[in-house]
């Protein structure tokens, strides 16, 4: 099967972009397919040097670079719609390439036969304008840009996703529940991300650990929080903030790692008396790090269409606690292998739950140990098999329509 995939960059530091990139991997190496990715940057992806010696039958990845326009991002999503579509246009005429399908992790082309969705942004719209007196808040003009910006990702999900000829996964139940009610949706695929446990693991995370705690000047006695995400408000940061200040007796740290602006968190830090306990970081590809340095990932996040970061931590033997906004939430056994805020915003149960784990060192061993276990049944393998079991329906579905 020839694809062409449509993604902005493909890499191993965002959780959607590293599920892309398990998947590729698995077709062009398992399935002999032949891959012709449309993206502006990609980043540790086994690739194809040269399109002459593939066919469909070869496995290949071959990267079609999209060139990407400077300024908002708001801008650099309409020059990417409009650049992705030349470019594949151009291999098209010149080249004569064809594809069985178009594939897209999101709304990255109007033109997608299969799309796997990995956020919704019209819920994200809505929590938008939700807005709490004490949350941190983003100034006017970023407020601004991320509502123009999230109005018209809302339009392009209404148009694409109420279209019966594009085939639609969902990576949990709650994203699927989000899509019906919606788009009015009924045939979408469940397909869970997976974690690559050779990667994260409890012993991989130990032999981490002293380097990465020194390298942030954790101390021993440090009781440290993980949140990753690329928007902190969505994934609740302010209600991590609120909670340890609620509890400054505890030596409790907080490091958040992501694409985000820290400004406003660092003001809410600081207006709480924590500043001095948090640490912001960017993004890394080896992520791993982030959660060799922490004692418990925490993301009360108030949507979440599935938590990556919350499956690797558990495959790492982290307990976590995630909010029951998340799509991972569902797979989770509360107060067995992880633990579930029924309310995401509500700051002193997650303090409670903090205080219980801080002091519980044989309940942390335990839940973190139930959690790896339960991570092993999640793989990339079974991820992509489904994948592609609905890629091949959607190749039949597609000649159908155009008979």
């Amino acid at each position: 099967m020839r694809l062409a995939v449509v993604s902005p960059f493909v890499d191993r530091r965002h959780g959607t972009e590293r599920a892309l990139a398990e998947m590729l991997e698995h077709f062009a190496r398992n399935e002999h397919c032949e891959i012709h990715l449309y993206s502006q940057r990609v980043e540790g992806l086994a690739l194809s040097q040269s399109a002459a010696a593939s066919s469909r039958d070869s496995g290949a990845i071959l990267w079609h670079k999209v060139p990407s326009v400077p300024g908002p991002h708001l801008l650099q999503f309409l020059a990417w719609l409009f650049l992705n579509r030349i470019v594949r246009a151009w291999g098209r005429w010149v080249h004569g390439l064809q594809f069985d399908l178009v594939v897209s992790p999101g709304i990255n082309c109007l033109d997608a036969d299969v799309v796997i969705v990995h956020v919704l942004f019209h819920r994200l719209r809505e929590i938008a304008g939700e807005a709490r007196i004490d949350s941190a808040r983003p100034g006017f003009l970023r407020q601004f840009h991320r509502r123009a910006y999230y109005a018209l990702l809302s339009g392009l999900e209404r148009r694409i996703y109420t279209n019966p000829k594009v085939s639609l996964a969902a990576v949990s139940q709650r994203t699927a529940a989000h899509l019906k009610a919606y788009f009015h949706r009924q045939d979408v695929r469940i397909i869970p991300n997976g974690v690559d446990t050779a990667q994260f693991s409890p012993s991989s995370r130990s032999a981490l650990r002293s380097v990465a705690r020194g390298r942030r000047n954790f101390q021993e006695r440090d009781f440290v929080l993980l949140l990753i995400g690329n928007d902190w408000r969505v994934k609740g940061l302010d209600t991590v903030l609120r909670s340890i200040s609620a509890i400054r007796e505890l030596p409790i740290m907080v490091l958040a790692a992501g694409d985000d602006s820290s400004a406003s968190f660092s003001e809410l830090a600081n207006s709480l008396g924590v500043s001095d306990r948090c640490r912001f970081e960017p993004p890394r590809e080896d992520v791993l790090d982030f959660y060799a340095a922490a004692d418990l990932y925490v993301s009360p996040s108030r949507e979440d269409s599935f938590g990556l970061p919350v499956a690797e931590a558990m495959a790492c033997g982290l307990p976590v606690i995630t909010s029951i906004n998340a799509g991972v939430a569902d797979l989770i056994h509360d107060g067995t292998d992880g633990f579930i805020l029924r309310e995401s915003d509500n700051a002193q149960a997650l303090a409670k739950m903090l205080m219980r784990l801080h002091s519980d060192e044989a309940l942390r061993r335990n839940v973190g140990a139930a959690a790896a276990n339960t991570t092993t049944n999640w793989t990339w393998d079974q991820n992509a098999h489904d994948v592609w079991e609905l890629l091949k329906e959607a190749a039949n579905k597609r000649s159908r329509f155009t008979q």
